[in-house]
């Protein structure tokens, strides 16, 4: 797998390189955006993406790929507050890493975001219907009252694992694991927050009053049985 990383700390990235090669991996290292423009292309796989880089920020490079490309990006930045963490999954990033980065930790990242991506792509002939929602798993497309609204592979990836269950609370720890394919341990529960406020903005009318996402405290989540026109959940 060939992978972007966009680093310009030359220490870690000098670090960062020689580990993730002997992880296997192909590494193409970037120090600033110019570079990393230059570089860009249908080879790449993944993006490791800092975001306080020498001639503007990763958060400028994200949407500049996402205007033509669905290529796995995850931040990896010492920026650990919740603002930034919105910023960066709302403009299409797939996952936020704080530094310091532990190499383990980074590769079942790395592995869980391309495995995720994989899942959403899983043709499908079904298409899912709940009150005013429609998903085309296909195509990968969510519409909200006939209007189509973009979703990142994450907040898509936890739309579907709540429609899945639709009526039964998930745990938040059971959620972590599904939705990044590993035991968890080292997901921030605040990723979780922001997606489930993402899905929130983007599902309802009013946010406060939520229609499908029931929050149960102290314990999880779970999606309120709706139905068609035609009184089914297709």
């Amino acid at each position: 797998m060939r992978v972007l990383l966009v680093e310009d700390d030359i220490a870690l990235s000098m670090g960062m390189e020689y580990a993730l090669k002997k992880e296997g991996f192909e590494v193409k290292v970037c120090k600033n955006l110019k570079e990393s423009r230059a570089e860009f292309n249908n080879e790449i796989a993944l993006i490791l993406l800092d975001i306080m880089l020498p001639d503007g920020t990763g958060y400028d490079f994200c949407q500049e790929v996402r205007k033509g490309s669905d290529v796995p990006i995850i931040f990896m930045t010492a920026l650990e507050e919740e603002g930034n963490i919105v910023m960066g999954l709302d403009m299409g990033g797939d996952d936020y890493i704080t530094k310091p980065v532990r190499i383990r930790e980074l590769v079942s990242r790395i592995n869980a975001v391309v495995r995720r991506k994989g899942a959403v792509k899983e043709e499908t002939t079904s298409t899912i219907v709940s009150g005013d929602i429609i998903i085309e798993p296909l195509k990968c497309k969510v519409y909200v009252n006939k209007v189509e609204v973009p979703f990142t592979a994450g907040e898509y990836r936890l739309l579907l694992l709540l429609i899945e269950n639709k009526g039964n609370v998930i745990p938040r720890n059971t959620i972590l694991e599904k939705l990044w394919d590993c035991d968890g341990n080292f997901v921030d529960g605040n990723t979780l927050n922001v997606y489930i406020k993402r899905l929130r903005e983007k599902l309802e009318d009013d946010t406060k009053t939520s229609r499908y996402i029931e929050t149960i405290r102290g314990f999880g989540y779970r999606w309120k049985e709706e139905v068609n026109s035609n009184g089914t959940f297709q």
